[in-house]
């Protein structure tokens, strides 16, 4: 760890290990002090028997440590682990008040926190608090095709097409069929028209975020990408070359929205089965987050309209499913580096595809009417 922050790689490291007696605390403070590293221990305290059998099945059966393993074998394992760590494990107490420190119990059900010194360490503290180990998934999808996706328009606030209509009717159905019946979500959607008018046939209750608005076009707003190579090629070649960093004029960048995001993130680590209704952008950076997919790449990320993706977070992945409803929509996908139109859908470079992401395979089926299969007009590059 202190090899990796000499070689300028980083700012925040997690040291994972047990770190199981005072001595051994004192020696890791010792040794960040004297490299003007700043320690934060993070202690998780648990003794509800319930909690711990239902973590040792959930996760510990996933492990890699036990992988092809018995169940029941692996978990027995684990348990004797345990127990030979609670002979040795010396807790931290009043003996070690010196240390910045978070100490969880039973999961968060009591918290104590000392010496937090500043915003970082109290971003951290936030965080930790807000985590729960219940079993859920977060549901993502685009809003129905709109009008501007016809036209090849960034951002604005169009209307719904007809076929982004059509989607809007089919997806109740292609939530139910994901979900299943008898369990609630909550909808949240962006501000903007067209992701409210797709959720309006959901019989869910239904909160606005504007944090979940799509990433502002600036001065760019209302154009075609054509229209933006023409009026601003240097801009226009610079967001190619980052497209993670690059701020429109007026508006935003992707790190903008993952700035803006991180309510949203919080809450969804303490919340259970929600149903996302927002934009391309926005959709690539909350989906980036929960499948650890690289800054620089998730902008580039294929988000395909008319589809329902489940997100189930476990110890050591996500699963992913998706279900793709059976109406036509115009590809929004543009690779890096091609001309300021749309390029079709490549075979193998889709949002976060079960190969590139380490999720288990996906569940594609259709749901909803057919329409006639159109031709896509230009894209919008977002």
């Amino acid at each position: 760890m202190l090899n990796w922050f000499r070689a300028g790689n980083g700012t925040i490291a997690i040291l994972d290990a047990t770190n199981s007696t005072k001595s051994r605390r004192r020696w890791i403070q010792e040794r960040c002090t004297a490299e003007n590293i700043e320690a934060l221990y993070v202690e998780s305290k648990c003794d509800d028997q319930n909690i711990i059998m239902s973590n040792i099945m959930e996760v510990k059966t996933t492990s890699p440590d036990y992988r092809g393993k018995d169940p029941e074998v692996a978990a027995q394992d684990f348990l004797n682990r345990i127990r030979n760590y609670e002979k040795v494990y010396q807790t931290i107490d009043e003996d070690e008040k010196d240390l910045t420190y978070v100490k969880l119990i039973n999961v968060g059900k009591h918290v104590i926190i000392n010496k937090i010194q500043d915003y970082l360490q109290s971003r951290v503290v936030y965080y930790l608090m807000n985590l729960h180990i219940r079993p859920r998934s977060i549901w993502l999808s685009r809003h129905g095709e709109s009008k501007y996706n016809l036209e090849g328009k960034l951002g604005g606030d169009a209307d719904l097409s007809d076929r982004g209509e059509q989607y809007a009717r089919a997806l109740p159905e292609l939530v139910r069929r994901s979900v299943g019946d008898g369990r609630k979500l909550t909808v949240w959607t962006s501000t903007l028209k067209r992701t409210i008018q797709t959720t309006r046939f959901l019989p869910f209750e239904k909160l606005e975020w504007k944090a979940l608005d799509e990433l502002d076009c600036g001065v760019c707003d209302g154009l075609t990408y054509a229209e933006v190579e023409e009026r601003y090629p240097e801009d226009f070649q610079a967001r190619d070359d980052d497209k993670y960093n690059y701020r429109y004029l007026g508006g935003e960048s992707y790190r903008d929205v993952v700035i803006r995001l991180e309510p949203i993130i919080m809450e969804l680590e303490r919340s259970e089965n929600i149903l996302i209704v927002t934009h391309q952008a926005i959709l690539r950076c909350i989906y980036a987050y929960f499948q650890n997919v690289e800054q620089e790449k998730s902008p580039w990320m294929e988000v395909p309209l008319h589809t329902l993706i489940r997100l189930t977070p476990k110890a050591y992945a996500t699963q992913e499913e998706r279900l793709k409803a059976d109406i036509p929509a115009v590809s929004t996908w543009r690779g890096k580096g091609s001309a300021a139109r749309h390029q079709g859908s490549p075979s193998a470079s889709g949002m976060g595809t079960p190969k590139e992401s380490g999720a288990t395979p996906s569940m594609m089926s259709s749901v909803g009417t057919p329409s006639p299969k159109l031709p896509p007009p230009a894209v919008w590059p977002l």
